[in-house]
């Protein structure tokens, strides 16, 4: 019934998908740990191991030198073995560093988790990008799927840590950090194996002698023969991907300076603790997580050098704009600008570094992450250097300069690769569905031709194909209009193509209408106002403190709550302010584009 196709083939055509999604979830679950680390590692050092800033420095170069080390040879190994597998091993290692700084009791202790952890962090994150790449050429967005998917988690993981940490302490953290990653290898180990593309094509492109595929079957030439080979692709893909590589230095130099200015700036001009620093940073990382994917529709309508360009414009007058914020209200709003410039630059960059490696990408992702890694280590540097020796507003302008740069540079990076400025736009959720239902039927056609000559002899041929016919009921009257061709396979196809449509909306929700959007936001609004209420009768809402006493105060400190459940309770309607907020402007903003849509077809 399905001729030649292999079984295996036509049950997997949501493996890839399935794949890409439960590593998006384990992107998630480990990128929360990894960025409330940067967070709160130098305050537990110091707090919990009583290090001195000497000390807690060498603890964060530990494994931002072992990461940068071992993120080209993770690269090598993401091409070699099964992706997944090296993800699930970083993870693993993850868990086994935040376990690490659980139980340290010295300096020594937690060099050890750090050096794990680094090791750990070079093998998850580029297996990851590596294993999400596998889809690009059919889907475009795959990559702002992924920055969306890590930002959730961040934002989530900081709000999280925040509220927690005063009740559970940073070893209580540090082991919820480390079940959140050991979820994350997991979903890893069950996403379905990736289907070899050299098994499909006879090789990979360039069809290096001695490496393999990601399934990890074994090179032909030996082990000696692969490993040359390997480390020969590493160099002639760092060759090629120069130009790229060069730009990415750049720019993270730039971000991670403005962001180690605005941290030194709020601890030390306006006094602000942790948990308020956090609460000036989680705007933007909330807006980064929702518009990654929005912003996509851009650089397919526009192009990526000019989203390139617009994104170093918007970053620059972040940075500019620091100078002269006066207030951390104000700092936050600014970050957000901060937010979706970077929501829209980081996927580029990583799409490119994906097309432009071919069959290499574990290794062009290798020696992306150690130029993302090397940029931030050049940045921290300058940071220190302008905060400590110039103006508050002479080190703004100098980093929004920077950042200018990158306007020029990143954009010839991009064209100098020769990969295509304007990528396809990705799959409608109606065309997937289609695609996913229609690959069941399609390999029946398969067989076909070898019965050629038999439509034109009358009505015995439709009972030959009595399979088709109950495939696709219906369509037996359009297979005798099309007699030139062997079973009438165009019209058949179409046939099978409006089945499908037909079926689509039944598994796809439809786009919804402006009445729709401003229902559920009305529901959400009655659904908070009641809680709301509840909560002023008990003394615990977080809004009747910021109308009532002072704004700016209650913006930053919070509420009368001090600690305990009364706190978490509190921090929670105000989380909850900041979620209906968004949504308000979320739903505004698309009733405003149906408005504008609605205008222009007129």
């Amino acid at each position: 019934m399905i001729g030649d196709i292999p079984a295996a083939a036509t049950k997997s055509p949501r493996a890839p998908r399935r794949r890409e999604e439960r590593t998006l979830h384990a992107a998630a679950f480990t990128n929360g740990p990894n960025e409330l680390f940067d967070f709160i590692l130098p305050l537990w050092a110091g707090a919990a191991l009583g290090l001195s800033a000497t000390e807690v420095g060498i603890l964060m170069a530990v494994e931002m030198a072992l990461s940068v080390i071992a993120r080209p040879i993770a690269g090598v190994l993401s091409d070699l073995f099964e992706r997944r597998y090296v993800a699930a091993t970083g993870a693993v290692l993850y868990a086994a560093s935040a376990a690490g700084y659980a139980l340290a009791q010295n300096a020594a202790a937690a060099y050890a988790a750090a050096a794990v952890g680094g090791v750990g962090g070079a093998l998850l994150w580029v297996a990851v990008r590596a294993i999400i790449s596998e889809r690009l050429a059919e889907d475009s967005a795959v990559f702002p799927r992924l920055l969306a998917s890590q930002e959730t988690g961040s934002w989530v993981a900081f709000v999280a840590g925040m509220v927690l940490i005063g009740e559970i302490g940073f070893d209580g953290v540090f082991w919820a950090c480390a079940g959140a990653c050991l979820l994350a290898a997991a979903l890893l180990l069950s996403a379905p194996r990736r289907q070899d593309p050299a098994a499909v094509r006879g090789g990979g492109a360039g069809g290096a002698p001695g490496a393999t595929g990601p399934q990890g079957a074994a090179a032909p030439e030996g082990a000696k023969g692969a490993a040359g080979s390997a480390i020969a692709g590493l160099g002639a893909v760092g060759r090629r991907l120069r130009p790229m590589l060069l730009a990415v230095v750049v720019t993270m130099t730039a971000e991670a300076a403005i962001s180690l200015l605005l941290l030194m700036h709020l601890q030390r001009e306006f006094d602000l603790e942790v948990i308020q620093v956090a609460y000036v940073f989680l705007p933007g990382a909330i807006a980064m997580s929702v518009a990654a994917e929005r912003l996509h529709g851009y650089v397919v309508r526009f192009g990526r050098t000019r989203i390139l360009m617009c994104a170093s414009f918007a970053s620059a007058a972040f940075a500019a704009g620091l100078a002269w914020a006066p207030n951390p209200v104000v700092i936050a709003a600014l970050w957000i600008l901060s937010g979706l410039a970077w929501a829209a630059v980081i996927p580029i960059q990583q799409a490119v570094i994906a097309e432009a490696s071919g069959e290499h990408t574990g290794r062009g992702m290798g020696v992306y992450e150690s130029a993302n890694l090397l940029g931030a280590l050049i940045g921290a540097l300058t940071a220190g250097m302008l905060y400590d020796g110039a103006d508050w507003t002479v080190a703004c302008l100098s980093a929004a300069a920077l950042i200018l740069a990158g306007a020029v540079v990143v954009p010839r990076a991009v064209r100098s690769l020769g990969v295509a400025d304007v990528p396809p736009p990705p799959p409608a959720p109606e065309a997937e569905a289609e695609a996913e239902a229609g690959r069941a039927p399609e390999p029946e056609t398969g067989p076909e031709p070898e019965t050629g000559p038999e439509p034109e002899t009358g009505p015995e041929p439709e009972t030959a194909s009595a399979p088709e016919a109950r495939a696709r009921p219906g369509t037996s009257p359009a297979d005798g209009t099309a007699p030139p061709h062997p079973k009438g396979s165009p019209t058949k196809d179409s046939a099978a193509k409006s089945s499908d449509a037909k079926s689509a909306p039944a598994k796809e929700e439809p786009p919804r209408t402006r009445e729709q959007l401003l229902r559920e936001l009305g529901r959400h609004a009655a659904v908070f106002t009641v809680v709301q209420v509840l909560l002023m009768l008990v003394g615990l809402s977080w809004l009747r403190d910021l109308v009532t006493q002072d704004t700016v105060d209650v913006l930053l400190h919070g509420g009368g709550q001090e600690s305990g459940f009364a706190r978490v309770v509190e921090d929670g309607g105000k989380i909850w302010v900041f979620v209906l907020v968004g949504h308000v402007l979320w739903a505004g903003a698309k009733c405003l584009a149906m408005a504008v849509g609605r205008g222009g077809s007129d």
